[in-house]
């Protein structure tokens, strides 16, 4: 900026050459200069007391500005490599030691998961992956769950004031795989999918229930589909994931998107019993049920067609059951001791 007054301008040039030595920069609006040229304006002639007076609050606006430039400069860091293990100038002997590659292994619920999963794969079924984060329409009103249905409390998540909603079960899924593959059912072929995914609920915590655990939701639809065919899936994997015969059993239950609904249960290992009586033989694994007609409707599948059935189970509970865990509380405890067991 310019001044016309010379006494001004040479004040201004001054004191920019000053704020560029200044650490504190704020320091230069205090300048004995900058308020002795306040303190000259009385001793002007009236007729040039405006003209000195404003070209005077110019300088000061245009040193503040300097100084606010310089502040956001300040503030201005430089970039971080978060990827990077250490400064690649520093010393060899400077560097943190990292570990190798033979010292890491993979989670045992990741690891399980990929045993499950083929077993799906050998009797039929496709895989897709649930969502960590999803809407109001997937979570419930495809589900037979309309605004204000009290099943509603039984999910009660996580919610964004956006409306976003972190999946209480990986049944979120069920419309999206049902008008994925219902091209299947025009070509004579049935439904068969799995859907794992991380869900994550307001839980009492305790050595079977955790809030935040991995599900396998699994969906099957086709022309004279009945609850027979459901037990006898979850039947048939289960005893090849445990290699074992195994005594199950259902009991009737509700759940909004199926109808008949079930809870299905396996008997409990002595491991995991924590009294004699005859109601602890039993450990509930998981729901299920036959597809509500409702829930086929809102994918576009008739109904009176095709008839299927669904189930969603945690996976924490089926590697708690195979290796007789005592508390499932421990695969999300980063305990060592623990995870190396599965190494």
């Amino acid at each position: 900026m310019s001044y016309q007054n010379q006494r001004i301008a040479e004040v201004a040039e001054l004191l920019k050459q000053r704020l560029g030595e200044l650490e504190q920069k704020p320091e230069i609006l205090k300048a004995p200069e900058l308020k002795g040229l306040f303190a000259e304006i009385p001793t002007l002639p009236e007729a040039e007391r405006a003209g000195f007076g404003k070209e005077i609050n110019q300088l000061r606006a245009e040193l503040t500005h300097l100084v606010s430039e310089h502040a956001d400069k300040a503030e201005e860091l430089p970039p971080i490599d978060v990827t990077a293990p250490f400064d690649v100038n520093a010393a060899a002997d400077q560097r943190p030691q990292t570990f190798t590659s033979d010292r890491g292994s993979q989670h045992p619920l990741m690891t399980e998961l990929d045993s499950i999963l083929d077993i799906f794969y050998r009797m039929g079924f496709n895989a897709v992956e649930s969502r960590q984060i999803d809407d109001d329409y997937h979570m419930f009103e495809s589900l037979n769950f309309p605004a204000g249905h009290p099943a509603r409390d039984d999910y009660d998540t996580f919610t964004t004031t956006e409306g976003l909603i972190a999946p209480a079960h990986t049944s979120t899924m069920q419309n999206r795989v049902l008008q994925q593959y219902k091209a299947n059912l025009e070509k004579g072929e049935d439904i068969r999918v799995v859907i794992p995914g991380r869900v994550y609920r307001n839980e009492d915590l305790d050595v079977t229930h955790e809030h935040t655990f991995y599900q396998l939701e699994g969906v099957y639809v086709g022309k004279g589909i009945h609850a027979g065919h459901l037990i006898a899936t979850l039947k048939t994997f289960l005893e090849e994931y445990y290699q074992q015969d195994l005594k199950v059993k259902t009991q009737p239950f509700y759940f909004p998107f199926t109808e008949p609904s079930f809870e299905f249960a396996i008997e409990r290992p002595a491991e995991l019993r924590r009294n004699a009586s005859h109601a602890d033989e039993w450990l509930e694994l998981l729901g299920c049920g036959m597809i509500h007609p409702n829930v086929l409707k809102m994918a576009g599948i008739d109904p009176n067609e095709y008839t299927g059935f669904a189930w969603g189970g945690g996976i924490d509970r089926l590697v708690l059951m195979k290796y007789a865990i005592e508390d499932i509380r421990h695969f999300e405890s980063a305990k060592l001791d623990f995870l190396r067991q599965f190494s």
